[in-house]
């Protein structure tokens, strides 16, 4: 077969001369190698790049690139390797036919490129494309051999010529897989796999190109004359050929490089302005945290901290006024725990609503500082338009409220101070609004109140009473208990003792539980106030005891919130424990409201200290909840009528209808009865014909320390009943209202002066 003008299937003929005294310049095809290995370098490069490049018309003019950077390889190994072809005679190329094969190189290459930038590719695609490139490249190869003209007619043995298209499409499926391979990677490691790839592929271009030309056999026709060519210039075009291709090949390259780079610097720069953009989003996020409440879209303490500035520094410059206005939810916790947190957020984000429309104009801040605490910021030309914005709020609140399937009516307690009247910083204002709106909820809730300085005197006040609890029981210094006899109408002696504790103040003398129990409630003082009485109480239990008084009980006051710890029972036995005191003789007193706080808990509460041994009273019957449902579930002893009930006697027909129903009904409930408050003798004879149990008061004596006790003791049990109803028979002075002379302890100096001194007790 006869293609080109060369013999690739037909036999040698028998007549003509074999050109033996052939071969290759190995300078030059040592050089042709290093071209193959930097286009093949190039094309994994571009490949690369190609796979990289976003823009659709950027990967079309990187895959023409690196086309000819594979094509211009080939085709200048080819050409070298046929400079470096050394055969006794003149040879030329054809130039249409070696541009030709330059032509064919480029298809191929152009091929090659397109089945590298598909995405995915199956291995029947890997082989086709191969055999396609294979076929390209020796058939650039071959038509490359046509173009060398010379007196030699070219004859290529059958199974060498089969064993360079195999090579060619092998080594064009390896250039395919490899060139993939390493379109995705970075690092030393793999820039150095890529080399070792460049090598390999090289390598196959270099092995398909020689063995094609093993299976040339270049035979000179009979008769024909050998010529040598008179000149040798094919190092030189070599070298040019080759610097040529070798500066477009690194041209590429070095393009390569510079757009990975710049590429690189892109995603940097758009990974700066997208972390930028996240951060600014973050920071917007993080200001709507920190300025704005999430559930009711208000703005925070913090964000009206920042307004409240801007707007004071406003107002200073223009000498106008604001007000600030504080809110609080009257028994918002009611909510949270009947209905649930779900439904206390729901009613929160209506009355913000509800607030919101209340005020003027987008000027007027309003916010919610946390819980149920809301508070506004308006500007106001006098103090009247406060008072008409609290009054509109408030009106609004009492419209019905849908709430889980519920109509409700909440009320809001409000204070308000004014700038520059009531201050002049913000720390200022809105502690004296805060002032104000205590006063408010203190007054009965559901109303408003502006701030005065009597509430800054107040609060300054229980701040010191504070400081001064707090340091006294530290110290145990001022602190102690004034005991009240409890008298026992059936027996005619002093049975109990209720333990009245009193502060002698460093400024204010001796103080009343009335000036500092609340203070010691609201900053969390009265669980070690409670714990100092009861250890005390305990400890004169047992002197009394080494006196002479075993049979005296002693009742303590025990707080609703000392009521609702676990450790009470505890803390009581260890108090018994270490005074040595039998638990019988300790009488634990708590009010009616407390236990009703929370009746299962506080019933097992108490259960716990009744199994001590210790009784239990309840206090101020009559003034809470009174419940026989809840009096039959409570292992209580004894039931105390309040002194109002007993005040009135005998003028108040219907209190003594109350006090004589109470007592039947405790004595029905099998508890004992004790009435305080019992001053009169017509009092006394009442309560002793209707059967009370007990009874204490101003009648008998007032609270007196331990040191003053023992005299009023022997005094008391000393007198028979009859004695005690008619005090002037045997004390002159005392009068008939029931006030203690000073003549009733004569000889007693020690208590003559706590009578004098000693607050009433409630």
């Amino acid at each position: 077969m006869v293609w080109l003008g060369l013999h690739i299937l037909a036999e040698l003929p028998p007549n003509g001369q074999i050109l033996l005294d052939c071969r290759h310049d190995p300078l030059l095809v040592l050089l042709a190698y290093l071209v193959a290995c930097a286009g093949s370098f190039a094309m994994l490069n571009i490949a690369e790049r190609v796979s990289h490049v976003e823009s659709a018309n950027a990967q079309r003019q990187w895959r023409l690139l690196g086309a000819f950077c594979l094509a211009g390889g080939i085709w200048a190994m080819h050409f070298i390797s046929m400079l470096a072809f050394e055969a006794p005679l003149e040879t030329h190329y054809d130039l249409p036919v070696t541009g030709a094969s330059l032509l064919i190189t480029l298809i191929a290459a152009i091929l090659a490129m397109n089945t590298l930038s598909q995405a995915e590719m199956r291995p029947i695609k890997y082989l086709q494309a191969s055999t396609c490139i294979g076929l390209g490249i020796a058939g650039m190869h071959y038509t490359g051999m046509s173009a060398m003209q010379s007196d030699a007619v070219q004859y290529y043995h059958p199974d060498l010529f089969v064993l360079s298209i195999l090579i060619a499409i092998v080594a064009s499926l390896a250039a395919l897989y490899l060139a993939r391979h390493f379109r995705n990677g970075g690092g030393m490691f793999h820039q150095l796999l890529k080399y070792f790839a460049s090598l390999l592929m090289g390598g196959g271009i270099v092995s398909m190109h020689f063995t094609g030309m093993s299976a040339l056999t270049l035979v000179l026709p009979a008769g024909s004359a050998l010529e040598l060519t008179k000149t040798d210039n094919s190092l030189q075009l070599s070298l040019t050929i080759a610097c040529i291709t070798l500066l477009i090949i690194a041209s590429s390259i070095s393009a390569a490089l510079a757009d990975k780079k710049l590429q690189c610097k892109e995603h940097d720069l758009q990974r700066v302005n997208a972390l930028l953009s996240q951060l600014d989003q973050a920071r917007m996020s993080l200001q709507q945290v920190a300025h704005y409440d999430a559930l009711t879209n208000l703005i925070n303490r913090r964000g009206f901290n920042q307004v409240f500035a801007e707007k004071l520094a406003e107002r200073s410059a223009s000498k106008g006024m604001l007000a600030v206005m504080f809110l609080d939810i009257d028994h918002f916790k009611r909510i949270n725990d009947s209905l649930g947190h779900d439904a206390g957020d729901e009613l929160l984000q209506i009355i913000a609503g509800i607030i919101k429309s209340a005020t003027r104009s987008h000027d007027d801040v309003v916010a919610r500082f946390g819980g149920d605490e809301f508070c506004i910021l308006f500007s106001l030309s006098n103090r009247e338009e406060a008072q008409h914005m609290a009054q509109r709020i408030m009106q609004k609140m009492k419209e019905p409220i849908v709430l889980v399937g519920r109509h409700m009516v909440m009320t809001t307690s409000i204070g308000i101070s004014v700038f520059p009247d009531d201050g002049t910083t913000c720390d200022e204002l809105l502690k004296n609004a805060d002032l104000a709106l205590y006063q408010s909820k203190g007054s009965g809730r559901n109303n408003l109140n502006f701030f005065n300085s009597n509430l800054k005197a107040r609060a300054t006040l229980e701040l010191q009473l504070e400081e001064e609890l707090r340091s006294a029981l530290v110290e145990d210094t001022g602190l102690e208990l004034y005991y009240q006899p409890i008298y026992d109408l059936h027996t005619g002696q002093v049975a109990k003792l209720e333990a009245l504790i009193r502060w002698e103040h460093p400024q204010h003398g001796l103080l009343s539980p009335d000036r500092f129990i609340g203070v010691a409630e609201a900053n969390g003082l009265i669980v070690k106030l409670d714990t100092w009485v009861l250890r005390r109480a305990c400890q004169d239990l047992s002197f009394l005891s080494h006196i002479g008084c075993e049979q005296l009980k002693i009742t303590v006051n025990c707080s609703a919130l000392n009521l609702c710890r676990e450790e009470l029972p505890d803390e009581v036995h260890d108090a018994l424990r270490s005074a040595g005191v039998e638990p019988h003789r300790l009488e634990l007193e708590v009010t009616e409201n407390a236990l009703m706080g929370n009746i299962n808990t506080t019933a097992k509460l108490l259960s716990r200290i009744r199994a001590l041994g210790v009784s239990l009273s309840i206090d101020d019957f009559g003034t809470g909840y009174s419940s026989l449902a809840y009096l039959k579930r409570l292992p209580l002893d004894t039931l105390k009528i309040d002194r109002s009930f007993i005040q009135d006697i005998p003028k108040s027909p219907q209190d003594m209808n109350i006090v004589q129903a109470i007592i039947v009904m405790a004595h029905t409930l099998h508890l004992q009865v004790v009435t305080e408050g019992v001053e009169t003798s017509e009092q006394y004879a009442f309560l002793k014909q209707h059967g009370c149990d007990f009874v204490q008061g101003y009648l008998l004596s007032r609270p007196a320390p331990l040191r003053h006790l023992r005299p009023i003791l022997d005094l008391l049990n000393r007198s028979t009943s009859v004695e005690r109803l008619d005090f002037t028979r045997f004390y002159p002075g005392h009068g008939t209202d029931g006030s203690m002379s000073r003549d009733l302890f004569a000889g007693n100096p020690g208590y003559h002066a706590v009578a004098s001194i000693a607050q009433p007790v409630r």
